[in-house]
C-alpha cells in the first residue's frame, strides 16, 4: 500500500511518515502530493501569529480542546518552531506545551523547524497542510514563530489570519511596524488578566480606525490585490476584525473567539471571499513553484563555467546583473 493510499485510510504512523517524507521533499513525498492533492480542499486553515512571547501556544492548545469537545472537529497542528536557541522558543516545544491534546486520536502535531529558511518554509508548510487536508482533518492551526516574513506567507496560506498580541510587551508599535496588523482577520488580546490590557485594546482599535475601510478588501492578505471586487454593496461585504481578549492559561475568552472564527467563515462563504482566498492561495503556490522549476532547468542549461564568468563580469562593473541575464538567457535559448 502506498502512503497516499494508507494516509487516506485513516493510518497515524502511515500520516506521520509522510510527513517526513514531505518536509525532506524526498520523491516519495512528492508523489504522494500529486496523489493526494484531489482529495484537499475541505479543511478551514486558521493561521496564528503574533510575538514571542503572547501565548500563541497556549491559545492554539485551548482552540484545539475547544473544537474537540464541542465541536467535535478533528484538527491538525502545524507548530512552527524556532531553529535558533536565541529566538525564545525551542525545537518540539509545542508539543510540550500541548499536554491537554495528549493521546486524542482526533489531535495531530507537528512540530517543523525554521531552518532559516523562510521561502522554503513556505513551501513545505503548505504541502503539510495539504496532507492533514486530504487526510481528513476538519480545522488545520499553522502557528508561526512570529519574525517577519512569515505572517505574511502564512496569511496567505490561511482562510482566517489571528494575530495576537499581550499587554505589557511593549510591541504594538513593532506590530504595526512590521504590517502584521493588515494581515489579521482577527486580533486576540492573550493574558487579559495582566495590566494594561485597556491600553493595548485602544491601541489596537485606533489603528483599525486609521486603516482605509477599503483597504482590507484590496489589500487583505497582501496577495489579493489584483482581485476585482463588485463595487456594489461592497460596504456589506467589508470584515472589520474584531478584537477578542483571552486568558488562555484558564481557557477564558476561547468560546468568543472560536465564535468569532465562525462568523469570519460565514462572511467568507457569503462573500465569496473564501472561494477568492482559496484561487489566491494556489496562484502564489503555483508561481512559487514555476520559479523554482525555472530557476532549476536555467541552472541545469547553462554551464558554471558561464555563470561564473557572468558573476564576476558584475562584480568587476563591466556588466549590471540585467544585462548578464538578457546574456545568460539568450545564450541559452539559441
Amino acid at each position: 500500500m502506498t502512503y497516499s493510499q494508507a494516509v487516506l485510510n485513516g493510518d497515524r504512523l502511515a500520516l506521520s511518515r509522510l510527513l517526513t517524507q514531505v518536509e525532506n521533499d524526498a520523491p516519495e513525498g512528492r508523489t504522494a502530493l500529486v496523489e493526494l492533492f484531489p482529495y484537499t480542499g475541505k479543511a478551514h486553515l486558521i493561521g496564528v501569529t503574533g510575538a514571542p512571547g503572547t501565548g500563541k501556544s497556549s491559545l492554539v492548545n485551548q482552540l484545539a480542546l475547544y473544537y474537540r469537545k464541542t465541536e467535535n472537529k478533528r484538527v491538525a497542528i502545524v507548530a512552527v518552531d524556532p531553529s535558533s536557541p536565541f529566538t525564545g522558543g525551542a525545537v518540539l516545544g509545542d508539543r510540550v506545551r500541548m499536554r491537554d491534546l495528549a493521546g486524542d486520536t482526533g489531535v495531530f502535531i507537528r512540530s517543523m523547524a525554521t531552518r532559516g529558511s523562510l521561502g522554503g518554509l513556505a513551501q513545505s508548510t503548505a504541502n503539510m497542510v495539504q496532507v492533514f487536508d486530504a487526510a481528513g482533518f476538519d480545522v488545520i492551526i499553522v502557528e508561526t514563530v512570529g519574525a517577519g516574513q512569515s505572517e505574511v506567507d502564512v496569511a496567505r496560506l490561511a482562510h482566517t489570519t489571528l494575530v495576537v498580541e499581550a499587554p505589557g510587551l511593549g510591541d504594538d508599535i513593532q506590530a504595526i511596524k512590521a504590517g502584521i496588523l493588515e494581515i489579521a482577520d482577527i486580533l486576540v488580546i492573550n493574558k487579559a488578566d495582566r495590566p494594561g490590557v485597556e491600553m493595548t485594546e485602544k491601541a489596537l482599535k485606533s489603528m483599525l480606525e486609521l486603516a482605509h475601510p477599503t483597504q482590507h478588501v484590496f489589500l487583505h492578505h497582501g496577495t489579493y490585490l489584483n482581485v476585482a471586487a463588485p463595487e456594489t454593496g461592497l460596504q456589506k461585504q467589508l470584515w472589520i476584525p474584531p478584537i477578542q481578549r483571552t486568558v488562555s492559561t484558564e481557557g477564558k475568552g476561547i468560546v468568543e473567539l472560536a465564535e468569532a472564527i465562525a462568523r469570519h467563515v460565514a462572511h467568507l462563504t457569503q462573500s465569496g471571499d473564501w472561494s477568492v482566498r482559496e484561487r489566491a492561495r494556489l496562484e502564489v503556490e503555483l508561481d512559487a513553484l514555476v520559479r523554482e522549476e525555472l530557476v532549476s532547468r536555467f541552472r541545469r542549461d547553462v554551464p558554471q563555467k558561464q555563470y561564473d564568468s557572468m558573476l564576476e563580469k558584475i562584480i568587476q562593473r563591466e556588466l549590471s546583473p540585467g544585462e548578464a541575464v538578457k546574456l545568460l538567457m539568450n545564450g541559452r535559448l539559441k
